[in-house]
């Protein structure tokens, strides 16, 4: 069950007068379905197996389709994960997806994101990522201009470049409603797009070129995190997030005049950190008479979607179950789309009349497969940290309508430490989670300094503090829930990936907090500060590392002092390692170190391994083995019975 609910739909957008969007398939291997709702309702999925419509730009990938109505049916560019390539495919004509791009020298090289047909010139604009050698920093990025008749399929040179590659790192381009305009956010190591970005506005000359590029937001300290180019009614409007107030707000700007001003002010964010591309947390609503109207997702700590409109202040909440929304809205008309979760649901496809602010389920409606009684229910709550900083988190008492503790038995509890660090954790329905607290484990999601959702100068609170900040305000709550009571302060445990999996394993050897904790899970970590620069890691995080722990000269000597592989010693509680091993973000070699670093210390562990997974885990089999193998570690650990699976630790 954990593995048929993992995952959710994504990349909304509209083909004409119908929405599509893709699907994870976990019993297909992992791959994406693209999904189609024509206007009668009526939903198919267009590309059978294997295709499968995702990129690697940035590793993390992004947007990775585009499409457009033609007269005899819907036209769609995407880029296929197996080989990178764009394809076009006419799903109304009967035939099988033709390749745009070539193959590039360096296999699956050419890489494409966050693409948009350009009807005008016949072309589908995107962002390229090109490799130009083995090594993951052997590379180059730029917008570019892929024919749609299929011509750059053998000729590489058949692809226009639009920018001139002065920018490491780009999204994609977003066009006027007449494509004489472009926009565009662009940034340069070492700053990440949640440090410093630029915006830049480009008008388009007759020949498809950009011209009169120019700079009008952003800078150093001071992220655009999106932008649009007009959409109502009257505006010359360019509309973007900045967090130039220390929290990301909405800011237009005018083409003609090049004035510019505020949309929305508050002490909430309208916006999130660009780890894909294509994400929108607000867009406009085309609407006639009225100059400004918005849909826009906003919130501190957890996000709602509310309409805003006619040039006030006011938002109008959309009404319905929803605690929160994620960053892929899509407008058709006076509707808005957009995936939103609560407690008591994942995350569901919604459909809002943005007349009434009315919301209905149109796709991935929730279905409870099980009595809602098993399903955790989060409290709320801010502890205390060092120095009297505030630590937020939700935590997940056990509960199972079958079962109660034995009388004055504490449970177990084990703090879930998301990955980023740049990003956050929401209280939604997870069934993962919920396989853990209705076997009496209890679960507390940390959004610790370095959080996003609380503005910058919460997240910046990690600036050169990796594997301190972090580990404290983990085990702050972790030693508070064991203080009031509601622990086992012998029966506690950390489990994290990605990120997440360098504060559990930190949190193992810190001197800090020794003793806290009785064993770990380490997912596809970082484990070796040292060794995730340069080439150590993928380029998009290659630079990451020096706003997150410090700059060259003081990084050596801080890796030593903080990576997990230096302090094994500290090591005496069990711990489980799980690695994908086709991580080019997180590569075995990180957690090969540790192993080499415990080996024969005495230290129980087990480390488990899956061919064919990349960052994070998307095929069922893989869910499947390493939940059991986490409730197997937790049974042998805390003395309870576990599920029927073998994990043998050794020493």
């Amino acid at each position: 069950m954990v593995a048929e609910s993992d995952g959710w739909p994504g990349a909304l957008g509209a083909v004409g007068g119908e929405l599509w969007w893709t699907e994870p398939r976990p019993a297909e291997g992992g791959r994406r379905a693209l999904i189609r709702r024509r206007e009668d309702d009526t939903t198919e999925s267009v590309l059978a197996p294997p295709w499968n419509p995702r990129n690697r730009v940035h590793e993390y990938g992004g947007r990775p389709w585009a499409g457009a109505m033609r007269e005899d049916g819907p036209l769609v560019v995407f880029t296929n994960f197996a080989d990178q390539r764009l394809y076009r495919f006419e799903p109304d004509g009967g035939g099988e997806p033709v390749p745009l791009t070539p193959e590039p020298p360096v296999p699956a090289g050419l890489r494409f994101c966050e693409p948009v047909i350009v009807e005008r010139f016949g072309e589908v604009w995107a962002v390229m990522e090109e490799f130009t050698g083995e090594r993951p920093t052997d590379l180059r990025r730029v917008l570019a201009a892929v024919p749609l008749d299929g011509s750059a399929a053998a000729d590489r040179s058949r692809i226009r470049e639009l920018t001139d590659g002065s920018y490491r790192f780009l999204t994609g381009p977003k066009l006027s409603p007449g494509e004489e305009s472009v926009g565009y956010i662009a940034w340069n190591h070492p700053q990440m797009p949640w440090d410093g970005t630029d915006l830049r506005i480009a008008e388009i000359n007759p020949a498809g070129e950009l011209w009169v590029d120019r700079r009008i937001a952003g800078g150093p300290g001071i992220s655009i995190a999106q932008v649009e180019i007009g959409g109502n009614e009257g505006a010359a409007g360019i509309y973007y997030s900045s967090d130039k107030t220390g929290w990301w707000n909405l800011y237009w700007h005018d083409w003609y005049d090049n004035s510019s001003g505020t949309l929305v002010k508050a002490e909430e964010e309208f916006a999130g950190p660009m780890w894909t591309l294509g994400s929108r947390w607000f867009l406009p609503i085309p609407r006639p008479g009225v100059h400004n109207a918005f849909a826009v997702i906003h919130g501190k700590g957890e996000s709602r979607l509310s309409l805003y409109g006619d040039g006030t202040q006011e938002r109008r909440p959309v009404e319905g179950p929803w605690t929160d929304w994620l960053g892929g809205l899509c407008v058709i008309g006076d509707k808005v789309y957009g995936l939103a979760a609560s407690p008591a649901s994942g995350y569901e496809l919604v459909e809002v009349d943005s007349r009434t602010g009315e919301g209905r389920v149109i796709a991935n409606a929730h279905h409870d497969k099980v009595d809602p009684a098993y399903y955790p229910v989060p409290e709320h709550r801010t502890f205390e940290g060092p120095g009297g900083r505030e630590i937020h988190a939700h935590v997940y008492p056990p509960r199972n309508p079958g079962f109660e503790g034995p009388e004055g038995e504490r449970p177990p509890y084990v703090v879930w430490v998301h990955g980023g660090p740049t990003s956050s954790v929401r209280a939604v329905l997870d069934m993962e989670l919920a396989y853990f607290t209705s076997r009496g484990i209890g679960v507390v999601e940390v959004n610790y300094g370095g959080s996003t959702g609380y503005g910058r100068e919460y997240r910046e609170r990690l600036r050169e503090r990796w594997g301190e900040v972090d580990v404290e305000d983990c085990a702050a709550v972790a030693r508070a829930l064991a203080a009031e009571g509601t622990a086992d302060p012998a029966r506690l445990a950390i489990r994290g990936g990605s990120a997440g999996g360098w504060t559990a394993a930190a949190s193992l050897t810190s001197e800090a907090t020794q003793g806290v904790y009785a064993c770990a899970v380490v997912k596809y970590p970082i484990l070796d500060l040292s060794g995730w620069t340069g080439n150590g890691t993928h380029d998009f995080e290659s630079q990451y590392v020096y706003s997150l722990v410090g700059p060259p000269e003081v990084l050596e000597e801080r890796s030593i002092e903080r990576s997990p592989v230096h302090h094994a010693e500290r090591i005496e509680v069990p711990f489980l390692l799980l690695q994908g091993l086709e991580d080019a973000i997180c590569p075995p070699e990180q957690a090969e170190k540790l192993l080499r670093a415990v080996e024969g210390r005495g230290v129980p562990h087990a480390y488990r391994t899956y061919a064919g997974e990349q960052h994070g885990f998307r095929q069922a089999s893989t869910i499947v083995d390493s939940v059991l193998a986490e409730h197997a570690l937790y049974a042998q650990v805390f003395a309870f019975p576990g599920p029927d699976f073998t994990l043998e630790l050794q020493s």
